[in-house]
């Protein structure tokens, strides 16, 4: 339990054990479906030690935690007792949306996978390497046992997948497995190869053209390869787990046991040799066949789609679609241009943060930066998107577009994969093909060390230290935002000591009732995570510059704004709790980001009355975020003001 006081923390701030409806991890992602996303103080999480950042995204709640994800899931699932799960949580399974319930169901699946996916995939492409090198003879006892490692797992795929989808689906894992090995018997698998003796064509000249040569009870067993399959498991354990639900319910308690599984594989395992494998198979093939389609319409121009949104799709989590077809056509076909175009992105993303590693002097971005680039030299981006490039926005852009440039390049050379191996580095012998080190392969290790180098340049050019960064390479604290907040800059180096001259007085920005900050419902406002300040009751319906300086944050939406003063204190005034859900309804923004303010100028209007009819709190919080740069704020916390009074004291 070392991440146990995280853990609890977790556990409760998602809404407690009885919001929690089911629970996976990732690489570096904790991956919650809750039944009411509504009590999860993201906020909270957001701003807490240990944690990344929040997303909400395929119908889960996920938590970012970095690299030493699977320590903190194990004490998360020990906190929370998460066993089996409740007949709640079958039945409210499909309450998502189907493209919610499609990323769901496939990292639900793949994700317990994905360690030894990559781990199996290194072996097999390191022993294709050596063997190609000559160091390792493919006739040699070593070289046949090391295949065997690398190729059994994607030999026995049905029956790994069968665990994790009858899991997946809250059906018995091990009748999951018995499924997929029946896919992959020996047997059958030689009786219905194709040209096998007998054979018997079936819909000839149409694009289900097929054979058989067996039958079950005169019913024709369409001949398919089941061997590395994906789909047709999937969709097997899916039907099975409706049908075990059904027979528990239906047979008496004493002979449960046996005769669930028992009627759940007589029914099913022939039923998806004479049905269900053959139409999934048909399915995912046309997938297949799509998306091949598209890329030899124009390797490049996927190449520069698919790398340009990669990390967009990962950050939303939303990627393993892409793996599902990957590993189909992989199966299908014992090669794949998807995750071949893809490869280059994260050495972009790894490159962007080596450069902000050798530009900034901000020691605590050096010490995020240095394992954010391993990690990503390993194929494992998430830290560095969240932790560094995203929050900056340019070297997160920029990262694309390199991505985007590599993907088209290694689109136009036809590189292909070969085997899903590691990640990052661990993925070149995955390229290596019949052909061995040709063009195509030579232009995969071509584009990473291009992404890299470029990446590392731009980011170099780009990144600049912030006067709050430089404050921090001197061991002060960064004050953290939330996503509901804007976060103004601070002002130059020349503003900050110009401040160190003198106090500074905020003015009230409105009209009404000042109030102490501590009351206000929102956790995050009240706690001073954001920064001290007061808060205001508004009595009309404007908001009103509180100093001279300029507007640094301007939520669309019109809620909230951050003014940056001359002396380069950072104001936020927010208007009302929770009010980001009315999406700019009853707001008028009278001036624009950027523009330069006066003490007193109008800034925002907006219906107070209207607001408080929608069923919104009002009060609206006026906090100095930077605190760190200042002494003390000192404030009186009940009085009477009009906009222009003195509020807040910044003592440097």
């Amino acid at each position: 339990m070392k991440y146990e006081v995280l853990a609890k923390d977790i556990v409760e701030k998602v809404g407690g054990r009885e919001n929690i409806r089911s629970l996976t991890h990732c690489v570096t992602r904790l991956r919650f479906v809750l039944k009411d996303e509504s009590k999860a103080d993201t906020e909270y999480l957001k701003n807490r030690d240990g944690i990344v950042t929040v997303m909400k995204s395929g119908g889960q709640y996920q938590v970012v935690i970095g690299n030493h994800v699977p320590d903190v899931y194990t004490d998360v699932a020990n906190v929370a007792g998460l066993g089996a799960a409740t007949e709640e949580d079958e039945t409210n399974s499909g309450s998502k949306n189907p493209f919610n319930n499609f990323i769901d169901i496939v990292s639900g699946i793949f994700q317990p996978l994905l360690g030894v996916l990559a781990a199996v995939g290194m072996i097999k492409g390191f022993n294709a390497m050596f063997s190609f090198l000559g160091w390792l003879p493919a006739d040699s006892g070593a070289y046949q046992i090391i295949a065997a490692i690398g190729d059994s797992l994607f030999y026995f795929f049905p029956i790994f997948i069968g665990y994790t989808a009858a899991t997946k689906f809250k059906a018995n894992p091990f009748t999951g497995m018995a499924i997929g090995a029946s896919l992959v018997y020996p047997t059958l698998v030689q009786a219905m190869a194709a040209g096998a003796k007998g054979a018997t064509p079936m819909f000839k000249g149409t694009f289900f053209e097929a054979s058989t040569n067996l039958d079950f009870f005169g019913l024709p067993v369409i001949s398919m390869n089941y061997v590395n399959s994906v789909i047709p498991i999937i969709f097997a354990v899916y039907v099975a787990s409706k049908l075990e639900k059904f027979l528990r319910k239906v047979i008496p308690d004493v002979v449960k046991t046996f005769l669930v599984p028992f009627f759940t594989l007589l029914i099913i395992v022939p039923l998806t040799f004479l049905v269900i494998g053959p139409i999934a198979t048909w399915a995912s093939n046309a997938v297949g066949a799509l998306v091949m389609g598209s890329y030899n319409i124009s390797p490049i121009l996927a190449g520069l789609l698919l790398g340009g949104l990669w990390q967009v799709l990962v950050i939303f989590g939303i990627h393993w679609g892409i793996v599902a077809i990957a590993l189909t056509n992989l199966a299908a076909n014992q090669q794949d241009v998807l995750l071949a175009l893809i490869t280059p992105v994260s050495f972009a993303q790894t490159g962007i943060v080596l450069g902000i590693l050798l530009k900034t002097k901000n020691q605590k971005l050096k010490s995020l930066s240095i394992p954010a680039f391993i990690s990503g030299i390993f194929g494992v981006t998430e830290p560095a998107i969240y932790g560094i490039t995203l929050p900056r926005k340019k070297p997160f852009i920029a990262s694309c577009i390199i991505g985007a440039l590599t993907g088209g390049f290694v689109g136009w050379a036809g590189s292909k994969i070969f085997m899903f191996g590691g990640l990052g580095i661990f993925s070149i012998p995955s390229f290596i093909g019949k052909n061995g080190f040709d063009f195509a392969f030579w232009a995969i290790v071509i584009s990473m060390a291009v992404a890299t180098v470029v990446g590392t340049i731009v980011g170099y050019i780009i990144h600049k230290d912030t006067p709050e960064e430089l404050a921090a390479a001197n061991n002060s604290a960064v004050t953290n935002t939330v996503v509901d907040s804007p976060a103004p800059s601070v002002g130059s180096e020349d503003q900050l000591l110009a401040a160190n001259a003198s106090d500074e007085i905020i003015a009230a920005p409105l009209n009404g009732q000042m109030v102490p900050l501590t009351g206000v419902s929102d956790p995050v406002f009240a706690s001073h995570a954001m920064g001290k300040g007061i808060a205001i009751i508004p009595d009309d319906n404007t908001v009103y510059s509180p100093a001279d300086g300029e507007v640094m944050s301007l939520f669309p939406t019109g809620h909230a704004i951050g003014i940056k003063t001359i002396n380069g204190a950072e104001v936020l005034i927010h208007i009302g709790v929770d009010t980001v859900k009315l999406e700019g309804k009853h707001f008028t923004k009278l001036v624009a980001q950027g523009d330069k303010v006066v003490k007193g100028q109008p800034l925002i209007q907006f219906d107070r009355e209207a607001i408080i009819a929608e069923g919104y709190d009002v009060v609206t919080p006026v906090i100095m975020t930077n605190t760190n740069v200042a002494k003390d704020v000192i404030y009186e916390e009940s009085k009477a003001v009009q906009h222009g009074d003195e509020a807040i004291t910044i003592i440097y």
